[in-house]
């Protein structure tokens, strides 16, 4: 099979952050298609433990999913921002937390059937209270849960957010081997 192609690319909508394309793409079996594709600059998010044991977790409003879920600290990168940054500084605006340190968990692709979007995931440690700072768009309360807890309900999916989840599942061997669980 060869490389993929692309052959040509409409604009679908253009937006503050997303944008969208309908791209002619031949793909690497050769066969050639139109794909609805959604540029996205990427985002970070931060498992954050704190020295009690408990995990700093956000329900936040989404309008996409119609109500409020309960996930960890996270957001989009800003143009040029690299994604540690990114961390830091969503984990401050959300939660009135900050770290220096910041173990990377990886990253993901949320839903590459159609979007670039990729999350860079981080465990941070020694927080230290500060400010929140919530944007216009967000509506959300802090929550403190020990660690085992959340754990358990990212296995048992009473935590349904994706980033969350395999954050969660991700820091767990760290969370062993510094005994918090």
């Amino acid at each position: 099979m060869s490389e993929y192609k692309r052959l040509d690319r409409k604009t679908g909508y253009s937006g503050t952050f997303l944008n969208m394309f309908i791209d002619k793409v031949q793909l690497p079996n050769d066969h050639v298609v139109e794909l609805e594709f959604i540029d996205h600059p990427g985002a970070a998010a931060v498992v954050a433990l704190d020295d009690d044991g408990c995990i700093i977790m956000v329900r936040q409003f989404r309008y996409a999913a119609s109500g409020f879920i309960l996930e960890i600290p996270a957001g989009k990168l800003d143009a040029g921002e690299e994604p540690h940054t990114c961390a830091a500084r969503e984990l401050q605006e959300e939660t009135g937390y900050t770290s220096n340190d910041f173990e990377p968990l990886g990253f993901i692709w949320t839903t590459p059937g159609f979007t670039n979007e990729k999350i860079w995931l981080y465990l941070a440690t020694n927080l230290k209270k500060s400010t929140q700072a919530l944007e216009d768009n967000e509506v959300l309360t802090v929550e403190k849960i020990p660690a085992t807890q959340v754990i358990e309900d990212a296995k048992s999916g009473r935590i349904n957010d994706g980033k969350t989840v395999i954050a969660l599942l991700r820091a767990e061997p760290l969370l062993k081997a510094s005994g918090v669980i």
